[in-house]
């Protein structure tokens, strides 16, 4: 059983940096990407940014530029590295495996709890 725990959200003023990680806990045999995603009150759950096992990044366009996400193999952790944050980044960001299934089974999803970040001074 694959879990996801997400950790490193708070309180930060704007411009200011934040550095979230996702702990993998279990095996993931099959091919997978690894994600965060986040939803602020009212809205609808938003792509922050994906990883793939072979480190091909896809981002959000409202994040480009000022986030980075990375994988880390070793030790089975997704950290997202959060630059120069705005108000408006203000959501709970959850983490996200997509496991990746030969057709015609499809891919299916696995979620963290959820880590708040609010921005505001």
């Amino acid at each position: 059983q694959v879990q996801l725990v997400e950790s490193g959200g708070g309180l930060v003023q704007p411009g200011g940096s934040l550095s979230l990680s996702c702990a993998v806990s279990g095996m993931i045999l099959s091919n997978y990407v690894m994600g965060w995603y986040r939803q602020a009150p009212g809205k609808q759950r938003e792509l922050v940014a994906t990883i793939t096992r072979g480190g091909e990044r896809n981002y959000g366009m409202s994040v480009k530029g000022r986030f980075t996400i990375s994988l880390d193999n070793v030790n089975n952790t997704v950290w997202l590295q959060m630059n120069g944050l705005k108000p408006e980044d203000t959501a709970v960001y959850y983490c996200n495996a997509r496991i990746l299934k030969i057709p015609p089974i499809p891919p299916y999803d696995i979620w963290g709890q959820g880590t708040q970040v609010t921005v505001s001074s």
